[in-house]
């Protein structure tokens, strides 16, 4: 017997989401009705009914992390609730944010909830999040996560199906109530996409040839999608893939997949006995690095080498459209796609906006800095995709990744890139920092720093050429005569204060200058950062948290 309960309750203040959804402690969200607050604004918004009538579908799953069993059963007794009439669930509530996105687009469904907090810790003590995608698979844009947010302000009741919990280990069909729910294995139309992008006996052959590699899956979501791709049906040996299980803590690590949380990868990667490929993955499947035996390859360099490439693999043999990069990514891959004679696009971060590009046929693959790169096969970033057209060039190349950055480089050139990381900063400092640093920017052009020129300085604002919206202040540029950029950005991905984003970037045509430290090439333009936004003097940090 089900029956459907109408709950009184106060609207909840401050509960603003992004294009990556809305995250908070833990706790915060198991508090009384927090959760149901924020689940019933989604629903209100985007309707369990279509104008007819009639229920809608949407897809649901998430990283795996804690209290992810538990709100799942909440969403799906909430959406029966509000009249929708199938959810289509990954196995154990589990799915990666791509493989959702995919999930979305293969059934064309409504839409879809993904519980995540993506690369941010799990656990009692950690972070959730919740996110809504759109019908096309990707984020929710800005004009309906604001919608969302100002309905929780306003918001006084939920409703949700007083029921059992639907048995989600269970793969098969199953009711609700009114509502059916579909509970699908998680990996397998995922792995069988990538398995129509990808040459995957080239790959198996490779592997047949004793290649070797290590994949970190961070005890995230990845586990079980790398392991059914690497080891079963790539052939790679058992043990390959590292931290494969989801844990809701994520095993006490931080799956945020750089030089600084992967240490132990990358520990190995410079060891004598390094395998000849690794990679890592986030949270929630969408961040991807990528490592050779002895280097290091940047989320730029890497979004460079794989639009250079791409053309090596099946799914991608017929050339690209265009190639978009965040703002703060380096500008390497612009020099790709002038080379191919493509569309280039420079977007505020956030992959709603790929998804218009992507959308409209202007791009085929995109990334940003901060280790996520995808391509149109979703409408989310994918970490193994990533990794897995890696391996699609290094198969074709018959090079190690080493070589491969060296020969881009040589005809490219090379930007020396960094980001520098100052976390958990006092959120009136930081904004401190900011309307100085936004104040002092008709000053800086012509200003000589570290023995460089500044050229130009502006506050980033981007109109979509797809939708002809407008975004404004997205990132305070700095750039030099000599071709160096400074960005400075604040990040919302954090749950605690404010992180202050710095991105270095220094260009060398070659041959000369091709082969330094990453650090050692950009130590001016370091010191040009701290000097013109005051970092010491606003928030006493003398050095970044994490350098990637």
């Amino acid at each position: 017997m089900t029956q459907v309960t109408t709950v009184a309750t106060a609207p909840i203040a401050g509960q603003k989401p992004g294009t990556s959804g809305l995250r908070k402690k833990t706790a915060v969200f198991m508090g009384r009705h927090y959760l149901e607050n924020f689940v019933q604004s989604i629903f209100d918004v985007v309707g369990c009914r279509d104008a007819q009538g009639q229920g809608k579908t949407f897809v649901l799953g998430g990283d795996g992390r804690y209290f992810n069993d538990r709100a799942a059963q909440v969403i799906l007794r909430m959406a029966a609730a509000n009249g929708a009439a199938r959810v289509i669930v990954g196995q154990g509530a589990i799915l990666s944010t791509p493989a959702a996105s995919h999930l979305i687009r293969l059934n064309q469904t409504d839409g879809g909830l993904i519980m995540s907090a993506s690369h941010n810790p799990g656990g009692p003590n950690e972070d959730f999040g919740v996110k809504f995608n759109m019908p096309n698979g990707g984020p929710a844009p800005e004009s309906v996560t604001e919608a969302m947010y100002q309905r929780t302000s306003t918001l006084t009741q939920y409703h949700i199906l007083e029921a059992q919990d639907v048995d989600l280990a269970a793969i098969g069909r199953h009711q609700l109530g009114p509502m059916v729910v579909d509970v699908v294995d998680p990996v397998a139309n995922y792995a069988d996409l990538m398995q129509s992008l990808f040459d995957f006996p080239a790959l198996r052959a490779m592997f047949a040839s004793g290649f070797t590699m290590r994949m970190d899956s961070m005890c995230a979501v990845t586990g079980p999608y790398a392991v059914e791709i690497l080891e079963n049906r790539l052939g790679a040996s058992k043990g390959t893939c590292v931290n494969a299980t989801p844990l809701p803590d994520f095993g006490g690590m931080h799956p945020d997949p750089n030089p600084t949380w992967a240490k132990a990868l990358m520990d190995e990667m410079f060891s004598g006995a390094a395998p000849d490929f690794g990679a890592a993955s986030d949270g929630d499947g969408d961040r991807n690095m990528v490592v050779g035996r002895g280097v290091y390859v940047s989320p730029s360099d890497s979004l460079a080498v794989l639009a250079a490439n791409a053309h090596l693999a099946p799914g991608y043999k017929a050339g690209l459209k265009g190639v978009a990069r965040s703002m703060p990514t380096s500008a390497a891959a612009d020099r790709v796609a002038d080379a191919l004679g493509i569309g280039k696009y420079e977007t505020p971060t956030g992959w709603k906006f790929f998804g218009n590009l992507l959308d409209a046929g202007k791009a085929s693959i995109c990334g940003e800095e901060s280790f996520g790169t995808g391509s149109d096969h979703v409408r989310e970033k994918d970490g193994l995709w990533a990794v897995l057209l890696w391996l699609n060039i290094l198969a074709m190349r018959k090079q190690s990744v080493a070589d491969i950055l060296k020969e881009h480089w040589a005809a490219y050139g090379r930007n020396y890139y960094s980001r520098h990381d100052f976390e958990a900063i006092e959120v009136a400092k930081a904004d401190a920092l900011f309307a100085a640093l936004r104040g002092s920017l008709a000053t800086l052009p012509g200003r000589q720093v570290e023995g460089m020129t500044v050229s130009a300085a502006d506050d980033f604002a981007y109109t979509d050429p797809v939708d002809g919206s407008v975004s404004t202040g997205q990132g305070v540029r700095v750039m030099f005569e000599d071709g160096s950029r400074i960005v400075y950005r604040l990040s919302g991905t954090g749950t605690e204060g404010a992180t202050l984003r710095v991105y270095l970037e220094r260009y060398a045509a070659g041959p000369a200058g091709l082969d330094l430290d990453a650090q050692e090439a950009l130590a001016p333009v370091i010191r040009a950062a701290h000097t013109l936004a005051g970092i010491a003097d606003f928030t006493g940090r003398t050095a970044p948290d994490v350098v990637t």
